[in-house]
């Protein structure tokens, strides 16, 4: 039986008693129900038609995008051509705020763009990296990083703390970390996830780029099967996407004081260690961090994220790159899963975009203003 696990992301994580949340074609499931009958195992249909769900989110889209950025509408899900011309106009309009350039290029030759944010209070400050869309199929991601923008940018006049974060600090905001897999899911294969590189000896594409980083690389939690989800790549650093990262994050390491990653989907707030189940130095610091930001997101609309440490609180995964940001000496490194925690999975609605990244800019302000005060 083919399936396509959306929760946990490998095989290897499923132990008695947890819930697995799996996509079936259509053809499979007259095979797979009488399996899981009689196997005593209990299943509800959570999307009973899946390609509707799809459509929902990318037909119809020329009524409602207007090419003009001003008209901007944050609550609907954009393709990376959208997304990159939205870039473009921000660092041509907030030239004040925003300044825009690329480190790097993707496997299939794109340009991986960053918007730096900030004023140019003064010649040295401390950074936040904040990046989205490592796996393809997480669309919530880069419609989070793309309203953290348009929030900073709206409210930096009359919203004091975001001014001073504006003021003190520098953020790198990555929109979509996986260009060419963003695209792919956008014109092929919706639950697409790895990147598109190309493996000579398997007809499969990709790597998991949250798998790729050199830090306990292809150990517990990754896969060597270049077919797999979590296939680790041939080495690390192997995809250009996590090269040119990892290199722009080495050279600003000084500078660079947290770093933040979107994903989804588990309501989680998860810090390091991903690989080894063992407390990190600063633990204090940033446990309190995680406990206050959980607290500020669910004040919005009352979801409740859990948080902790990766392995134990999600499962152990190996090459990640918020425990490589964390071995860099960034002290300050989160991944969050964001909505929800099964029911659409990867395909949110977007009527749901507008609550989950005003809960979230919550949390992350939070982080943000934590960082600004000295921890001890």
């Amino acid at each position: 039986l083919q399936v396509d696990l959306w929760q946990p992301s490998s095989p290897f994580h499923i132990v008695e008693g947890m819930v697995t949340d799996v996509r079936v074609p259509q053809n499979t499931t007259r095979s797979l129900l009488p399996y899981l009958q009689q196997a005593n195992i209990q299943y509800t249909i959570l999307i009973s038609d899946v390609q509707k769900a799809i459509e929902n989110q990318t037909g119809l889209r020329s009524y409602r995008t207007r090419r003009s950025v001003s008209g901007y509408n944050y609550e609907v899900y954009h393709s990376l051509e959208e997304i990159q011309d939205w870039m473009h106009h921000l660092n041509r309009t907030h030239s004040d705020l925003v300044h825009m350039f690329s480190v790097g290029k993707s496997y299939e030759g794109r340009p991986l763009y960053v918007l730096k944010l900030g004023k140019r209070s003064r010649p040295y400050k401390k950074a936040v990296w904040i990046d989205c869309g490592i796996h393809a199929r997480e669309w919530i991601g880069p419609a989070f990083c793309q309203w953290f923008v348009k929030e900073a940018l709206q409210t930096y006049q009359i919203d004091p703390a975001m001014r001073k974060m504006l003021t003190q600090l520098y953020f790198y905001i990555m929109p979509v970390f996986n260009v060419d897999g963003y695209h792919f899911s956008w014109t092929n294969d919706r639950f697409w996830r790895k990147t598109r590189s190309k493996n000579t000896r398997f007809h499969c594409h990709g790597v998991d780029a949250n798998r790729n980083w050199k830090v306990k690389w292809c150990d517990e939690g990754a896969s060597f099967h270049p077919c797999d989800d979590t296939y680790c790549g041939p080495f690390p650093e192997s995809e250009p996407e996590v090269k040119a990262v990892a290199h722009f994050l080495r050279k600003h390491r000084k500078q660079i004081k947290a770093y933040l990653s979107f994903h989804a989907y588990a309501q989680m707030l998860l810090y390091p260690y991903s690989y080894k189940y063992e407390t990190i130095p600063n633990f204090n610091c940033v446990e309190s961090a995680a406990y206050n930001a959980v607290n500020a997101l669910q004040s919005a609309y009352g979801i409740r994220y859990r948080y902790g440490p990766a392995s134990s609180t999600l499962y152990v995964s190996s090459g990640s790159s918020m425990d490589w940001a964390y071995k860099n000496g960034i002290p300050y490194a989160f991944a969050f899963e964001l909505r929800d925690t099964g029911h659409f999975g990867f395909l949110l609605p977007e009527m749901l975009i507008k609550p989950t990244c005003t809960e979230t800019m919550l949390a992350v302000k939070n982080i943000t203003l934590h960082l600004l005060k000295k921890c001890h």
